[in-house]
């Protein structure tokens, strides 16, 4: 070990870094649920004899027990500074070794050099609470619930209760939970937490919502016959599609599936956003196309959507079809620069669009290149190209393309 002299300041320093490491599992601790956690630093690390002292020089040696012996002075009751006897010139004397602190202290000492590293009786009064209504209770659990804001904490402390005394949650949708103070889309955000807290995953529970489809048949054969050119179908329900397509289109907005051009053996089908990935890679009919396609806007969302449609599609269906590719259009690096002039900074209410630090691994390179580019958080000449810029006949044609060049 390299002969180290610490300094009070980098000490404290020290000491913070470990605070914000520890103070979850020492919240934890004082409720019974974990062993105890105490913060120390070592202030003289290789230096325990007079011969480490020499070599780092007597007067450094002397300025540093200076230091010490005048923050001894003035440090917060429950720091303790431990010593133990060097032999320096012949002479045995007590020096500094360790600093030591309870939670208490130590965050007292380090707020006096910066900002609090926690608000400690706001972190105790949460983990109590959790413990009161049953949670489970780690520095994991505590450290993601002290980040919610008030008004989440509440409904979520409410949801562990409620999930408590109530064992099966399999009578309700997600969206129809009566936790008091719940809206209909909390669980999309904070499900995961919930699971971690109560120990139990309700969204596995719940009673599932059947995916419903809303399809406008491509087909120009179909269009001829006078039938219907725009349905919904339902998962569970007792009627069937018109057809089944070899190719399968999910586009992002309304408008192009419903203006979409007639495209021989095709199914258009609005996808419905970021939630309904789950919910179209188990469509029986979708996975048996031939070729599954995706466009979606060249911007944060359509990227995240792609990359959440081509992951469910990845794994097998749990009526036990295999995994399927998705392909898709206008969403290259290419189509980014080709129809720059159709992008936009600023969402519809006029607020500028946010760069996105979301990593998407399923995408293609010429995906990720334009993603990259549209979501960074340095500038970028735009951040969306909005899929109904771009003429229905260039997505045919890139549609037609990847039917002939990816034969099923």
């Amino acid at each position: 070990m390299t002969p180290r002299l610490i300094t009070p300041a980098d000490a404290v320093e020290s000491l913070r870094r470990k605070v914000h490491r520890k103070w979850a599992a020492a919240v934890c601790a004082d409720l019974g649920a974990g062993d105890p956690v105490t913060f120390s630093v070592p202030l003289r690390p290789g230096v325990s004899t007079g011969g480490a002292v020499a070599r780092i020089g007597h007067a450094a040696w002397h300025e540093w027990h200076m230091r010490w012996r005048g923050f001894a002075d003035r440090h917060p009751v429950g720091v303790v500074i431990v010593r133990r006897p060097v032999s320096v010139q012949g002479v045995t004397d007590d020096y500094p070794t360790t600093l030591t602190a309870d939670l208490d202290a130590a965050v007292a000492l380090v707020s006096g050099t910066g900002p609090p590293v926690v608000d400690v009786a706001r972190a105790r009064a949460l983990a109590s609470s959790l413990q009161s209504t049953g949670a489970v209770l780690t520095p994991t659990t505590v450290r993601a619930v002290y980040q919610l804001g008030a008004a989440d904490t509440e409904v979520l402390l409410s949801a562990v209760d409620w999930l408590r005394r109530h064992p099966d949650a399999g009578a309700w949708t997600a969206r129809q939970l009566p936790v008091p103070g719940m809206h209909t889309k909390w669980l999309d955000t904070h499900g995961a937490l919930l699971r971690d807290v109560a120990g139990r995953d309700v969204r596995e529970e719940v009673r599932p919502r059947p995916a419903v489809l809303h399809l406008t048949y491509a087909d120009p054969d179909h269009a001829t016959s006078g039938r219907r050119r725009h349905d919904a179908w339902t998962t569970g329900d007792t009627h069937d599609i018109a057809y089944r397509p070899r190719i399968v289109l999910v586009v992002e907005n309304r408008d192009s599936r419903l203006w979409f051009p007639p495209v021989r053996d095709t199914i258009v089908v609005e996808g419905g956003g970021k939630a309904a990935a789950a919910l179209l890679a188990n469509v029986p009919w979708i996975r048996a196309a031939d070729h599954v396609v995706y466009w979606g806007d060249i911007d944060a969302d359509g990227y995240a959507i792609l990359d959440r449609f081509r992951a469910a599609l990845a794994e097998p269906a749990p009526d036990g079809a295999p995994p399927k590719p998705v392909t898709s259009i206008l969403m290259g690096a290419t189509d980014l620069h080709r129809y720059a002039r159709h992008g936009v900074n600023h969402d519809k209410a006029g607020r500028p669009i946010k760069p996105s630090p979301a990593i998407l691994p399923h995408l293609t390179e010429a995906e990720a290149t334009a993603y990259a580019t549209i979501a960074t958080a340095g500038p970028t000449p735009f951040r969306r190209i909005e899929q109904e810029a771009i003429p229905f006949a260039h997505a045919v044609t890139r549609l037609l393309d990847v039917a002939t060049s990816f034969p099923p």
